[in-house]
């Protein structure tokens, strides 16, 4: 069980990464995603694919725990008929299919794909019997506690300490396995391995983040304000960079026309609640164009109570300003689409699951906007299942879901190893990328390059861009996963360069899918209230970016392709996505959009102290288009997917309309 970070935040100072989980075996015929390894076992058991961890090796092994020990899990169940659930997932989610649009409400699904009350007294039955204690049930999963005695024979293996990382959990010695006898009602079984499950719990949630701001000079629209006291860069004088774009400028680039998102509901889902939502939003609308918010327009639906709020744990305040960034981004661009934010109760797993089920069971929601994750090599198969049951329910009954691609490139500069993120890197999700975007004067669209920056400090004698481009700031996620197989809408797409860059054989899938805005240096102007040094709390705005920017632009983008389709829910929006690949619905985005070997650049001042003058001001050349490893090349490409929306990206979703 993983903690998730909000994803890749990006103010003006450093980025701040976040990211998603890993999704795997549910799905596995409709998508072709791999199944992971079943070790054997008793024939008269089923086997829980991929319930071991990888780090519980041979070599980690600190043997057998003390059969006291204390287990908490969640055993989830599989419902009436999980491979037709994957199946008619990707029917109605595909525009070949005859199937395509005919959704499901949401009694229709939980009737025709749901857990029976058969099945749940039977899970039950044999956890009880087992000598474990429910502690809940639902109709997605049974929660039970118990010592590991008891949890060895309702799973079948033995619980072993082992060292990960310098610290000691414990996990299974091989697959969980069920009883056959219980027909395949269980998916799996999440909870056996307890890293890192966080104990302490707080009822009440701190107050408003540390205050930032921005420094200037700035730029309006890009290029408005040039630098010629500073020295040039690539043959000419960089501009500032922008205060923050607004919603009335990324409208008019990303297509959206006289399109509104109305009659389409968005919700968004981060961990934790900012006691400030309410108001910040209403103040960020009237100070920057947007429409106000009508009665009822914004919601929530939060939880009983907050866990895991310590700033050692999930950092509760740290997810105020995604929150916010959320919700004032889908405004921005679907000024009259509903907003229903959805909180987990801390950044957890089981809790974002949870936050991500209340929408599907109460069809909440159109678009699903989320902005966390982590990488791909620290999600387990068992918390995967979970995760794409979830998106496939919510497939069936024409609900998309779209996640932040991430905010550290390949993932090489931070994590060591070259990897996606997750969840954005499952097949039923939608993974939205990122870019550096010029909007010009008149809201003109000039270019994009795929979001990869580096920074050049000015040198003391303010002569030369020190070590020009500089390092590597962040970038936007991508890459091939080293776990799911290649999904069928990205065939013909995606080239083999890129589907088997990891040595395989076969090909697997890559991401991103689509992509928006995401460089904090051309970012997005936010408002929230904040603390400050001085001890004020106020309200104050600030650029910011990141992929957890690209992702509210597009499902607010997606809003208005669904009004533009007389309010027919997209759903799933991949296989449409890549339906349109190739026509005028996409900007197709390159690092050098002005001529290959011209780089382009910004100049970019920050307050030292993040705040004010006080404690000086650090001036900084930012190089666009250089992303880690990956790169944004002409067509399909590893950083931005298929393209950005273009001019004739909503208008390609009007009933008859020609690409």
């Amino acid at each position: 069980m993983t903690s998730r970070r909000p994803s890749h935040r990006s103010r003006a100072r450093a980025a701040l990464s976040l990211t998603a989980a890993l999704p795997l075996v549910a799905g596995a015929l409709a998508l072709g995603v791999p199944a992971a390894h079943a070790d054997s076992g008793p024939h008269d058991r089923q086997s829980l694919a991929g319930t071991k961890p990888l780090w519980a090796t041979p070599s980690a092994d600190q043997g057998a725990v003390p059969e006291q020990k204390a287990v908490t899990a969640r055993v989830y169940l599989a419902g009436r008929d999980a491979k037709g659930l994957a199946a008619y997932a990707r029917a109605v989610s595909d525009p070949k299919s005859a199937s395509y649009g005919k959704y499901l409400t949401a009694q229709q699904s939980k009737e025709r794909f749901g857990a029976t009350k058969g099945q749940i007294a039977q899970v039950t039955g044999w956890l009880k019997s087992s000598g474990l204690t429910v502690t809940g049930v639902n109709d997605h999963y049974v929660t039970v506690t118990g010592d590991a005695a008891a949890a060895q024979k309702a799973f079948g293996t033995e619980l072993h300490n082992y060292v990960k990382d310098g610290k000691t959990y414990h996990a299974p010695a091989r697959n969980a396995s069920v009883p056959a006898a219980l027909d395949g009602a269980v998916l799996t079984v999440v909870g056996l391995n307890n890293a890192p499950r966080l104990t302490h719990h707080r009822d009440t949630l701190p107050g408003p983040s540390s205050g930032f701001r921005n420094a200037g000079p700035f730029s309006t629209y890009y290029g408005s304000n040039v630098n010629t006291g500073l020295p040039s860069a690539y043959g000419d004088h960089a501009p500032y960079a922008i205060k923050g774009y607004t919603g009335k400028q990324l409208r008019a680039v990303y297509g959206a026309k006289n399109f509104t998102g109305k009659g389409v509901t968005v919700a968004i889902t981060d961990a934790y609640a900012s006691p400030t939502i309410a108001a910040d939003i209403q103040q960020y609308a009237k100070r920057n164009g947007d429409k106000a918010y009508r009665k009822g327009q914004y919601s929530q639906v939060l939880p009983a109570a907050w866990t895991h709020a310590d700033p050692k744990e999930c950092d509760a305040a740290g997810w105020y300003g995604e929150e916010t960034l959320d919700v004032e981004a889908v405004h921005a661009v679907a000024p009259d689409a509903n907003i229903v934010y959805v909180a987990g109760s801390s950044c957890q797993d089981d809790d974002l699951i949870d936050s991500l089920h209340k929408i599907v069971d109460n069809r909440l929601a159109d678009i699903v906007s989320n902005s966390w994750g982590d990488v791909e090599a620290n999600e387990s198969p068992d918390v995967a299942a979970a995760y794409d049951q979830v998106f496939q329910k919510g497939a069936v009954e024409g609900i998309g879901f779209y996640f932040s691609s991430g905010d550290d490139g390949d993932n090489v500069a931070k994590h060591g190893v070259k990897q996606v993120d997750t969840p954005a890197n499952s097949p039923w999700v939608t993974s939205v990328g990122g870019t550096s975007l010029a909007v010009g004067k008149g809201d003109k669209y000039l270019w994009e390059t795929g979001w990869g920056t580096h920074k050049a400090a000015l040198s003391k004698d303010g002569l030369t861009w020190e070590g020009m481009p500089g390092a590597f700031t962040g970038g936007a996620g991508g890459g091939t996963s080293k776990v799911f197989e290649q999904p069928f809408y990205q065939r013909g797409v995606v080239p083999d360069t890129l589907a088997k860059s990891n040595g395989t054989d076969k090909p697997m899938r890559v991401g991103p899918d689509i992509a928006a805005v995401a460089d904090s240096t051309t970012g997005f102007l936010v408002g929230q209230t904040q603390t400050f040094p001085d001890g004020s709390v106020k309200y104050d705005e600030y650029r910011i970016g990141g992929t957890s920017l690209a992702a509210p632009v597009i499902a607010g983008v997606q809003a208005l392709a669904q009004q533009a389709r007389h309010g027919v829910p997209i759903g799933f929006a991949n296989p449409a996505i890549y339906d349109r690949y190739g026509t005028g619905a996409y900007h197709d985005v390159t690092d050098h959009p002005l001529g290959q070997g011209r780089s382009i650049a910004d100049v970019r001042v920050d307050f030292a102290n993040g705040v004010d003058a006080k404690g000086g001001l650090l001036t900084s050349l930012r190089s666009l288009g250089g992303d880690s490893s990956l790169s944004a090349t002409v067509g399909y490409d590893n950083v931005t997917g298929v393209g950005t929306p273009a001019d004739g990206y909503v208008t390609s979703y009007v009933p008859g309309q020609r690409r």
